[in-house]
């Protein structure tokens, strides 16, 4: 698979109760397909939401919106554009950051979360100055491609989140 110039298709969700962003790196090509965050039905994401607040996991774009709102949970991607090959953030380039400053004039934030490594590379280095004074933490990814992490390892490395929650 070559590389392509990928444009975020995906609107963000929020709302002016929310309180925590969590951030992607780019949208898979699944999750472009099915037109909502995490859509492969092998990445653990909707899993770890679920059981971190004690809840079935969230089926369909609809029922994740609303579960995403009614935790006050805001959910984007770092990028707004970029290079990429596939799935694969390893192999990113020409990155163009989306404007998380949107969000947090519209919400409250007290915590930015990026689920993965690149995620949280990418935020640093282009995002972190348009929600100044917004601690931001690193969750590992739920993709398939971290195998090493197990779902209830994932869920407690998520608890954080939570505790932003609890804390507002």
């Amino acid at each position: 698979m070559e590389p392509a110039r990928i444009t975020h298709t995906l609107e963000p969700v929020f709302d002016a109760r929310s309180r925590v962003l969590v951030l992607g790196t780019m949208p898979s090509p699944k999750s472009r397909e099915v037109g909502f965050y995490y859509g492969h039905p092998q990445n653990r994401f909707w899993k770890v939401m679920g059981a971190l607040f004690g809840e079935p996991e969230p089926q369909g774009n609809a029922a994740r919106t609303a579960f995403l709102l009614a935790h006050r949970i805001a959910l984007w991607d770092v990028l707004a554009a970029c290079t990429i090959q596939g799935a694969s953030d390893a192999s990113i380039t020409d990155a163009r950051p989306n404007d998380l400053a949107r969000i947090g004039a519209a919400a409250p934030l007290s915590a930015v979360f990026t689920t993965g490594s690149k995620a949280a590379e990418l935020y640093r280095r282009h995002c972190a100055g348009m929600l100044p004074g917004v601690p931001h933490v690193a969750l590992p990814s739920t993709s398939p491609a971290n195998a090493r992490m197990r779902l209830n390892d994932l869920v407690e490395a998520y608890r954080p989140l939570l505790d932003a929650l609890e804390l507002d």
